[in-house]
Formats: structure tokens, sequence, C-alpha cells
């Protein structure tokens, strides 16, 4: 089984920021929903995280070895990292939801994303197959993962909410992969 998660929360998720490429770790409340994450999971066979400072740092409650992958990391929100989602002016948030290969100035469009978190789980879900394995993200890379493994567009992202310290399940199947479970938090 594949287990795509979010890491937990951390002040700037908490101040309603964007949150892309910046490092902080995770808060009080994060350290909580990453130990409750892991008790969910249990044990797992291999665990695949992000680089930055918060996914490492969930990661290390679901397992003592950690691999990182850089394909797994956030969204880059260029210009727009740290801003409030609130202060993100109307015409950009127009831009950016009608057009999955717009990009913020020096950012990522979600097709880049798509693209390179579809490289990532191509991989990985081979190695689900025999295994529990545990791949610890971010919002985007999630949504990313949730547009993979359903065939549809990247744009799907503006559609769902991904909880901080949830997860998702995924099988490979004869046929593809099969969504098993989505935005678990208990």
């Amino acid at each position: 089984m594949l287990y795509v998660v979010r890491h937990g929360r951390t002040a700037v998720n908490a101040a309603g920021k964007l949150l892309g490429r910046n490092d902080p770790e995770l808060d009080e409340t994060g350290r909580k929903q990453a130990s409750d994450l892991a008790s969910r999971l249990g044990k797992v066979d291999l665990v695949i995280s992000s680089p930055l400072k918060r996914t490492m740092e969930t990661a290390s409650y679901i397992g003592a070895t950690v691999e990182t992958d850089s394909r797994w990391l956030e969204l880059d929100y260029g210009k727009l990292e740290g801003l409030s989602i609130e202060s993100v002016d109307n015409g950009v948030w127009k831009k950016w939801r009608s057009d999955i290969h717009w990009a913020p100035d020096g950012g990522e469009s979600l097709a880049a994303l798509g693209a390179r978190v579809t490289e990532a789980c191509e991989e990985v879900v081979k190695i689900s197959k025999d295994k529990d394995v545990v791949v610890v993200t971010h919002v985007s890379p999630v949504k990313a993962v949730l547009a993979w493994v359903l065939g549809v567009d990247d744009g799907v992202a503006w559609r769902c909410y991904v909880a901080p310290g949830s997860s998702m399940a995924i099988k490979m199947g004869d046929f593809g992969p099969v969504l098993h479970n989505f935005n678990v938090t208990k």
C-alpha cells in the first residue's frame, strides 16, 4: 500500500500564509498531528520525504530511516511565498485557477508540479506493490497525487482540501492505481 501524507502544521500554515520552499519546523499542534499520523499508519517498510524540515520532522515520527526525494517538495510560490492568502490579488487567483500552466513570478505552475509528482508516483507505486510505503510531502503534491490517481487535470487542486497530518491510501491494481481513502485524520 502507498500512503501519501501531508506534514503536520507549522506556525506559517496556522497564520494562513502561502508556504512553499521556506523551511519552518512543525509547531506543537503539528507535532501532535505527526504523532497521531504515525500511530494511525503503524509499522511501515519505507518512508520517503521531501527534504524540508516540516516533512522530515513528520517523517521521523513514522520511521527511523527516511529517504529524501526533492520531487516531493512543495509548489514553488515564487514572489507569493509568505504572503497571506487574503493579500493575494483576486486577479492573480483568477489566472491561477483558470490555467494550470500559469505560475506566479519566479514560481512553478500546477502543471509542472504535476509532472514531477507523477514521475515520482510512477516509481514509488511499483515499490508499494509488496511493501507499505509512506511518502511525506506537502499540500500541493498531495493534490497532484490525487489528480494522478484519478486521471484528472491538475486543476483538481482547487477543488479539494488537504488537512495537515492527513493521509491518503493508494493500492496498485491490475489496471492502475486505486484510491482507497483521502484526507484521513482520525
